[in-house]
């Protein structure tokens, strides 16, 4: 990732937070022809808060996924090669005209802000039904459990539950690399930044609104121009 240290995130607290709300990731990996991804829902086992809070290298834990049996990207990618997994957040195009520099010198340029986390690391792929139920569990858990009647894998008959785990195959890649990107117009100056947050908020749609809220919560005081 080309991370200017402007935009980079180092704190893994942080960066574990925005994992766990994004709740999905691109799974990337190569087929020894072309990269394949797949789209899944993620699980990310970390150490506890404070064993690596400001250490983003090796012991960075699980992340834990799923894909269909049918889907050919656990066939293709070599057991124990490198994957890439990439979590997106909110993103919206910038236009210079909101720029109160622009006014003044017309040094300008469009450009895109968003959130951004790549997490790599070897891929293994998982078969066993009991591994498999183990995750599933835990998946439907953090995506039921606060609702008033959640649903629960045992509701399931038994038979019905072993067929759908026989569909599916198991992803774990140990983390031992992690890069955050917070681009969020922080080489501009204040002023600029302030006047990227009313235009966005002026677009249709949730996430101009979304990067809007962001950039306020991130605003930079000293200017950049």
């Amino acid at each position: 990732m080309y991370l200017p240290p402007y935009f980079a995130v180092s704190d893994l607290a942080e960066i574990g937070s925005f994992v766990d709300a994004a709740q999905s990731a691109d799974l990337v990996t190569w087929s020894g022809v072309r990269p394949v991804a797949t789209l899944l829902p993620v699980i990310w086992d970390r150490p506890a808060p404070g064993d690596h809070d400001h250490d983003p290298g090796p012991g960075l834990g699980r992340l834990l996924g799923h894909i269909a049996i049918m889907n050919d990207q656990w066939k293709t990618a070599q057991p124990g090669a490198e994957a890439l997994v990439i979590v997106h957040g909110p993103q919206a195009y910038i236009s210079p005209s909101w720029y109160e520099s622009k006014a003044r010198h017309g040094r300008a340029v469009p450009t895109w802000n968003y959130e951004l986390v790549h997490l790599s690391g070897p891929v293994a792929f998982h078969h066993d039904p009991e591994w498999l139920r183990t995750f599933v569990t835990r998946l439907t858990r953090r995506h039921e459990d606060h609702r008033e009647h959640p649903w629960a894998v045992t509701d399931a008959p038994p038979e019905y539950v072993n067929g759908q785990l026989r569909a599916i195959v198991g992803v774990e890649m140990t983390v031992t690399s992690v890069e955050a990107k917070r681009k969020l117009s922080q080489n501009r100056g204040r002023a600029d930044q302030e006047g990227a947050i009313a235009g966005l908020r002026a677009e249709p749609g949730p996430g101009p609104a979304e990067v809007a809220d962001l950039m306020a919560a991130h605003l930079v005081a000293e200017p950049a121009d």
